[in-house]
């Protein structure tokens, strides 16, 4: 088991993990009172692959079924072990020196030029329809809902976060708004029903564009709302508003002076832009090589400091700036309840890999907001400071009036 023992026992300070070799021989690797967990391993090579990339390797380990679970332990409670425990793994001197070279990689990883782009999102987002209705809400809202209240169903949650964003946008009748990777169109329709503006979404997802387009269509709204399977970047009409929720995410450090700089030239002084986004509270760093690799290519959740470099640089205010800490993970968690109980879909439509893969994606992002560093964030950004009121007291107002408002207007996407 060296060097995989001599990790593990740095690995652990909280909780206990007992490793089942290849041979049957248990491993008990044992720190300060926590969850304990059973894991096998059935193939030798994970002795070294798991030290030296051990997010990559343990992924694919469990998609595999050489990484497995015993004596009532689950995945969800190996990936709680290993988010607490994250910091000491991080730490371990290997660990530190591959991170470090990594590092210098890391611009290459996140690459989304046009046309690269768009490959990168049919990887996620193309895999089809009806896969993504088994497991979000009713109306296929794929990022962080809002959970005003703790019983929420996830329906009202993502509801919330439509009637936040919509408040912070300070929309008035007659504007022009560009909803960026609009994903299948239900900000897009909600923003066009609650106020009369027009509202262009644009997305690099064949499947998402279709279903958005037909959804308008439905509801009598293709006059004042249309979706484009197009790059924000060749959008060139100037829109008073602008919203970005879970496509920043996409952009890649190396991207995001391009993509401020498209957001300063598309609005007027008086524009408003609202982008909503993953990142986290640690220092700059990159997305995990199993997430990359099968998940999401390109992708990575900034730290803070990385996207007010560039928006100082753009000259733009931020005009409001809020944290929503523990709802995705709450989000997460429902998306995972939803997926367990059609996981048999999800085995028939593709296979049990690919149903690993997915269980092993959806709990370990809850983990990382429930447990590791990250966050969902709210920047609000103009290109003059008096855009939106000064005091943040009309954000609260506005979703008060909302709410009286969808219930006369009877708004159900």
């Amino acid at each position: 088991m060296f060097p995989l023992s001599h990790m593990m026992k740095a690995f652990i300070r909280k909780g206990q993990l007992t490793v089942i070799d290849a041979d049957g021989k248990p491993h008990v690797f044992k720190g300060e009172p926590g969850p304990e967990v059973t894991m096998r391993l059935t193939d030798r090579k994970l002795y070294r692959t798991l030290v030296f990339n051990s997010e990559l390797a343990a992924g694919e380990a469990y998609m595999d079924g050489t990484l497995r679970f015993e004596n009532g332990s689950t995945l969800r409670d190996f990936l709680t072990l290993f988010s607490i425990n994250r910091l000491s793994l991080g730490s371990y001197p290997i660990q530190k020196v591959l991170r470090a070279i990594k590092m210098r990689f890391r611009k290459r990883q996140q690459s989304n030029v046009k046309g690269e782009a768009q490959r990168n999102v049919a990887h996620h987002y193309d895999l089809g329809n009806d896969f993504y209705k088994l497991f979000l809400d009713e109306h296929m809202l794929y990022s962080c809902a809002y959970f005003r209240e703790p019983d929420e169903t996830l329906e009202q949650a993502q509801r919330n976060k439509l009637r936040l964003l919509a408040s912070k946008l300070c929309l008035r009748p007659g504007m022009k708004v560009l909803d960026i990777g609009c994903g299948w169109g239900d900000l897009a329709l909600y923003l066009a029903q609650l106020e009369d503006v027009e509202v262009l979404g644009v997305t690099l997802s064949k499947e998402q564009q279709a279903l958005a387009t037909q959804r308008a269509r439905d509801a009598g709204l293709e006059g004042r709302v249309r979706f484009e399977l197009r790059d924000y970047r060749e959008v060139n009409e100037t829109f008073d508003r602008i919203v970005s929720v879970g496509m920043f995410e996409h952009v890649g450090v190396s991207h995001y002076d391009e993509f401020f700089k498209k957001l300063n030239t598309l609005m007027p002084d008086d524009g408003i832009a609202v982008l909503h986004s993953i990142g986290h509270m640690s220092p700059p760093g990159m997305a995990s090589a199993w997430l990359r690799k099968y998940i999401f290519p390109g992708a990575y959740s900034p730290a803070l400091s990385e996207v007010f470099e560039v928006v100082e640089q753009n000259h733009l205010w931020v005009s409001d700036l809020e944290f929503l800490r523990v709802h995705y993970a709450t989000t997460l968690k429902h998306w995972v309840e939803r997926f367990e109980k059609n996981r048999d879909k999800v085995v028939d439509m593709y296979d049990e890999r690919f149903a690993r893969m997915w269980e092993f994606y959806l709990i370990s992002c809850e983990m990382m907001f429930r447990t590791g560093s990250q966050l969902v964030f709210h920047m609000q950004l103009s290109r003059s400071r008096d855009a939106a009121p000064i005091v943040r007291d009309y954000i609260t107002d506005r979703q008060k009036a909302y709410i009286v408002r969808e219930q006369t207007l009877n708004i159900t996407l």
